[in-house]
């Protein structure tokens, strides 16, 4: 069997983005006229090889007639304006998911925030410095990490989640979690978004339990779990594996208010993720948001050795601007105002931007 796939490729930016855009010279990156592209990379998969050609937008027509539908199909998913279906979120633009971890053991912040006082006042200060989006998680899930139990999972969450539409009514609220328990509890007060690490996976009921309420979900995905996730991860191809198995998830889902999260760092080695960071356009083609947390993550530390720091600023920022220059609509931060300050400057430089 042989299968296509199309990644968005060579993009301009401000000016120059919304000049080709106007000549048709180049297309706008989901309906966004500050980002366009002239050329796509079409890649062919065939008994577990791959091959792949780039070529100019205005060389579709002289595709043989099987690519061609296909790649036309895909372009419609890649220019659509994507709906903004999240509380105060307008995927045009970059926006912030602020992380708020309620646990004792996660990989850069455990303890820090689980108290009451510390946790609101973290809050507070994530939606002052940019964040739109407030994701919320009692469950570490870090490699090696073990599964935490429901109702202790709960008991770390309950109070910031019941309390939260309270205080912040335009914020998006996002409770991280593989439990259809704890998924139920926050919407009933008020949950605007569930993410889930295991891509529904880890409990077979969350997404029957989920159809009544018509909420919104990140597809994330992961190969095994937190606890093995890191013991050799191994994949055919690493971005179109993943492509399938959104592909093939989103067709459970029975709303389409899906944001699709490759995972960085979950069941990934260094030139897994840096393959992802690097084609992340690809995943445009499934006509859907794009989130990505790569805040503080051990790819940062492989690749920086002695220059590492405890919480990776650097390195995040650089990941973050690279994907907001892939068109990438959210981004997972531990810290906020920082991420937020490289993207209003980054934002500017390109805007102003003309050859």
């Amino acid at each position: 069997m042989i299968k296509y796939y199309t990644r968005a490729c060579n993009f301009y930016y401000g000016k120059n983005a919304k000049e080709l855009i106007e000549n048709k010279l180049a297309l706008p990156l989901c309906g966004n006229k500050s980002i366009g592209f002239d050329k796509i990379e079409i890649i062919k998969r065939k008994n577990n090889k791959t091959f792949s050609k780039t070529i100019s937008i205005k060389k579709i027509e002289k595709l043989n007639s099987v690519s061609k539908k296909i790649v036309k199909k895909d372009i419609k998913k890649i220019v659509l304006k994507r709906k903004n279906f999240l509380k105060n979120v307008d995927f045009s633009k970059p926006s912030i998911m602020g992380i708020l971890n309620l646990t004792p053991d996660s990989f850069s912040d455990g303890g820090k925030f689980n108290t009451k006082k510390k946790a609101e006042k973290q809050i507070s200060n994530m939606i002052k410095y940019g964040a739109s989006i407030i994701d919320v998680g009692g469950e570490s899930t870090r490699p090696g990490s073990k599964t935490v139990l429901k109702n202790s999972e709960w008991i770390r969450i309950k109070n910031i989640v019941k309390n939260f539409k309270k205080k912040y009514k335009n914020i998006c609220l996002s409770v991280d979690t593989r439990k259809s328990e704890v998924m139920v509890k926050s919407l009933e007060y008020g949950a605007d978004l569930i993410n889930d690490v295991s891509g529904y996976n880890y409990d077979n009921s969350s997404l029957f339990k989920l159809k009544k309420y018509n909420i919104a979900k990140v597809l994330h995905h992961m190969q095994g779990t937190p606890n093995t996730m890191q013991k050799n991860p191994k994949y055919r191809n690493v971005l179109l594996d993943i492509y399938d198995f959104f592909e093939n998830n989103i067709k459970k889902i029975d709303n389409k208010k899906i944001i699709v999260d490759p995972g960085i760092g979950f069941g990934k080695n260094l030139k897994h993720n840096l393959t992802l960071i690097s084609k992340i356009s690809l995943f445009h083609s499934l006509g859907l948001p794009i989130l990505i947390g790569t805040s503080r993550k051990r790819f940062i530390n492989q690749i920086s050795g002695v220059n590492d720091s405890k919480e990776r600023i650097g390195g995040t920022v650089a990941s973050v601007l690279f994907l907001l220059s892939q068109g990438v609509q959210i981004f997972r931060v531990h810290d906020v105002n920082e991420v937020r300050q490289g993207i209003l400057v980054f934002n500017k430089i390109l805007e102003n931007f003309k050859d």
